[in-house]
């Protein structure tokens, strides 16, 4: 063997020894000592990563690398792909697994994508929001149907006076039951039964006192035991039950415009439609009381429902004295929980989105007060026209409605006595203007509840501006 011999790579490939041979030409064509080169090519192992193959393993694998903190779970990519030592150090020229994860991690940026936006979960549910207002309205078609067989003038008292008792009883009641459901069914159910039998007991009986024994007395105890059946159908979310429980008061109602009923049927329908709301509630209860005890839990001290049946009775009198000038104003407003209630669960659900967009607390704290302005403005809005339709007026209307859901909004949070303080001072102030016949009466609702809706406002935003209640 003779000639140069390159020991080095050449040409193209990075990986090629090239050996150059002489060989002897035929004697006929050249000198016997001519010579004719040739060239022997052995192929060497590779002695670097591919980067060609390397890059394009990279860019293949971009939008599952790049979001890697650590080598170590590209390797685990790797293994997963399914990538041999052997396939490793033949085609990416990597001497093993863990030397190929640390370079596409290096080659490929960190991007940390945002997570899949989470479900909303105080997502209201419509239908069932609507019916439950509507459900606060239809008792009124009792006293619709009614209305020819009693004075309004001589017996409204007594029966204004078991609404407010029922009101501000069944309030502290419907808490204390939600507080019982925590611990389970049966413990809910039997709080229910318990504390509605009281509070109906306690309407009829408070109410009796102005009633001197009369015959009305029956009629406000007739009143009281359906608030409470009702409340305890509301409180366990049967409202479709007790819609049905209804039908007979709805179907007697609907006809009144082209057929009078007479004075059975104005007094039967109205106590039938009664008798099955407490047929449904006792089916209700019973089911509940059949469910096996739960181990024992922590028992709410009763002082922890007092400041809403505190507020209750202060919304029941405020409402008392908007009905006894603009009933229809009134009905309105019952409508209106309806929509209220599903702005409220709208204000929590708005308020984690709003506390996930926020880097600070002051840029939380703005967020929150336009959610809370949002929310309030739209209440407000559905509220005006029946409040120039109805004679009301926006000025006795709107901040008393306003008052009332930014309290019911502080006590969804279980902030109950800040509500409870500031209505019952704008009850207690605008009961002794009207009792004494002073200065503003009859418009004092407005001048009342409008600062009171003004302190609910500011108590809103500094007591729920903050992450704390949402987290």
């Amino acid at each position: 063997m003779s000639g140069p011999m390159s020991l080095e790579p050449g040409g193209a490939e990075q990986d090629t020894l090239a050996l150059r041979l002489a060989r002897p030409r035929p004697a006929r064509r050249r000198p016997r000592w001519a010579l004719d080169d040739t060239t022997l090519a052995i192929r060497l192992p590779r002695r670097g990563p591919d980067e060609a193959a390397v890059s394009a393993l990279a860019a293949e694998l971009a939008d599952r690398v790049g979001p890697a903190v650590h080598p170590y779970e590209v390797a685990a990519l790797l293994e997963a792909e399914g990538l041999s030592a052997t396939v490793i150090a033949e085609r990416y020229g990597h001497p093993n697994l863990f030397s190929l994860a640390s370079a596409l991690y290096e080659r490929v940026p960190r991007t940390f994508p945002d997570p899949p936006a989470a479900a909303d979960p105080w997502r209201p549910d419509t239908v069932r929001c609507l019916l439950r207002g509507l459900l606060f309205a239809l008792p009124a078609l009792a006293y619709l149907l009614t209305a020819p067989l009693w004075r309004v003038d001589r017996h409204a008292t007594v029966l204004m006076v078991a609404g407010v008792v029922s009101w501000a009883w069944g309030q502290a009641l419907g808490h204390r039951a939600h507080l019982r459901l925590v611990t389970g069914r049966r413990e809910a159910a039997r709080t229910l039964l318990t504390g509605a039998s009281l509070g109906a007991a306690a309407a009829t009986g408070l109410a009796a006192l102005p009633a001197a024994g009369g015959p009305v007395t029956a009629v406000a105890a007739a009143q009281s035991l359906y608030l409470a059946a009702a409340g305890v159908l509301l409180v366990l979310g049967r409202e479709r039950l007790l819609l049905a429980a209804l039908s007979p008061l709805i179907a007697g109602a609907a006809v009144l415009p082209w057929w009078e009923p007479g004075p059975v049927l104005r007094a039967g329908l109205p106590l039938l439609a009664l008798l099955a709301t407490l047929a449904v509630t006792a089916r209700v209860l019973w089911s509940g009381l059949a469910v096996p005890a739960a181990p024992d839990g922590p028992r709410p001290s009763p002082r922890a429902s007092l400041p809403y049946g505190l507020f209750g009775l202060a919304a029941a009198v405020l409402v008392l004295l908007e009905g006894r000038r603009h009933p229809y104003a009134v009905i309105a407003l019952t409508l209106s929980m309806g929509p209220a209630e599903w702005l409220l669960y709208r204000y929590r659900g708005w308020s984690v989105a709003a506390l996930r967009a926020s880097a600070t607390p002051r840029g939380f704290l703005l967020r929150s007060a336009a959610v809370l302005g949002g929310c309030l403005s739209a209440y407000l809005l559905l509220l005006l026209p029946a409040a120039l339709f109805t004679g009301a007026g926006p000025a006795t209307l709107l901040p008393l409605a306003a008052a009332l859901w930014t309290a019911l909004l502080l006590q969804a949070f279980g902030m109950a006595w800040p509500p409870a303080v500031i209505c019952l001072a704008a009850a207690g102030g605008a009961g002794a203007v009207t009792w004494l016949k002073l200065p503003p009466d009859p418009a004092v609702l407005g001048p009342v509840c409008g600062p009171a809706a003004l302190c609910l406002a500011v108590c809103a935003i500094r007591l729920l501006g903050r992450p704390s209640p949402h987290a």
